[in-house]
C-alpha cells in the first residue's frame, strides 16, 4: 500500500481548508438569491466542480507542479500546458452552463459561480496537501503554521477566481457571446494555474494574482451574477436587499422584552 506523502490528519487539514472555500465563496450575493434563481442546480453545479476539479488538479499536479519540482521544464511550457488546461476547463463551463434548460432559467451566471467554487476547492485541496509536504520544495514547504495561513490565502485566491471566471462566462452566456468568453476565460485560467501553482515554490508569486481576484469580487456580484434578472426581478431583488438590511438593522437595535409593534 502506497503511504501518503503527509500525515492523514495533515491531509485531512489540507482539504477541511479548500471546502472552506466554497463557504467563503457562498457568503455575499449568491447567498442572497433564494427564490430568484433555482439554487438545487447551482448544487449540481457545485458537485460537478467538485467531481471536475478533481480530474484537473491531477492533471495540474503531474503536468505542471511536478516537472517543477524535477526543474525539467521552463516557463514556456508550464504556460503552454496550462492554458490547454485552462482550455478544457473553459470549455467544459460552456457546455455545462449553455445547456438549453441552464439558459432557458437565465441562471448561466449563479450556476457558473458555484461550479467555479467546486473546481476551486479541489485545485486548492490538492496545492495544500503539497504545500504541508515538506519535500516537495526545501525551505517553503511543510506542516507550519505560516503555511497554515498561506493554505487559507491560496484557497480564497483559487476558489474566487476560479468562481469569478466561471460567472463571467455565463454572464456573458447570455447576452450570447460564447466564443469571445472561451479564449479570453482560457487565459485568465492559464494566469491562475501558474500563478497559484508557483507559489508553492515561491509564495510572493501568489500576491500577483491577489489583486485581480479581488477586483474580480465586486463586477461579479454587483453585475455578473445578478445578470440573468428580468428588470422586474432586479427591482423587487434590489427591494428585498434593502429591506433585509433595516430588518437586520432593527434586529439590533431592538430593546429585549419590548414589543416590536406598538398596539394602540
Amino acid at each position: 500500500m502506497a503511504e501518503p506523502p503527509i500525515e492523514m490528519w495533515e491531509m485531512q487539514l489540507a482539504f477541511a481548508i479548500g471546502l472552506l472555500g466554497v463557504y467563503a465563496g457562498w457568503r455575499g450575493t449568491i447567498a442572497r438569491m433564494t427564490g430568484f434563481y433555482d439554487l438545487s442546480g447551482a448544487f449540481k453545479s457545485l458537485l460537478f466542480g467538485l467531481v471536475a476539479g478533481v480530474l484537473i488538479a491531477s492533471l495540474i499536479d503531474s503536468l505542471i507542479l511536478e516537472p517543477i519540482r524535477l526543474e525539467s521544464v521552463n516557463i514556456i511550457s508550464v504556460s503552454i500546458i496550462a492554458l490547454f488546461i485552462g482550455m478544457a476547463e473553459s470549455a467544459f463551463a460552456l457546455f455545462l452552463l449553455g445547456r438549453p434548460r441552464t439558459v432557458g432559467l437565465r441562471a448561466s451566471a449563479p450556476y457558473g459561480w458555484t461550479l467555479g467554487l467546486g473546481f476551486g476547492a479541489m485545485r486548492s485541496a490538492h496545492l495544500n496537501v503539497r504545500l504541508f509536504d515538506s519535500n516537495v520544495w526545501q525551505g517553503t514547504t511543510g506542516f507550519e503554521a505560516t503555511n497554515i495561513i498561506f493554505a487559507c490565502i491560496v484557497t480564497l485566491t483559487i476558489c474566487i477566481g476560479h468562481a469569478s471566471i466561471a460567472s463571467w462566462q455565463g454572464s456573458k452566456i447570455i447576452q450570447h457571446e460564447r466564443a469571445r468568453t472561451f479564449f479570453t476565460s482560457s487565459i485568465a485560467r492559464t494566469v491562475l494555474i501558474v500563478t497559484t501553482v508557483l507559489s508553492i515554490f515561491n509564495p510572493f508569486v501568489i500576491f500577483l494574482i491577489i489583486p485581480m481576484v479581488i477586483w474580480s469580487w465586486f463586477p461579479a456580484h454587483s453585475t455578473w451574477l445578478p445578470s440573468g434578472m428580468t428588470p422586474a426581478a432586479a427591482q423587487a431583488y434590489r427591494r428585498t436587499l434593502r429591506s433585509s438590511g433595516r430588518h437586520e438593522r432593527a434586529a439590533a437595535e431592538r430593546i429585549r422584552g419590548k414589543r416590536v409593534i406598538d398596539e394602540e
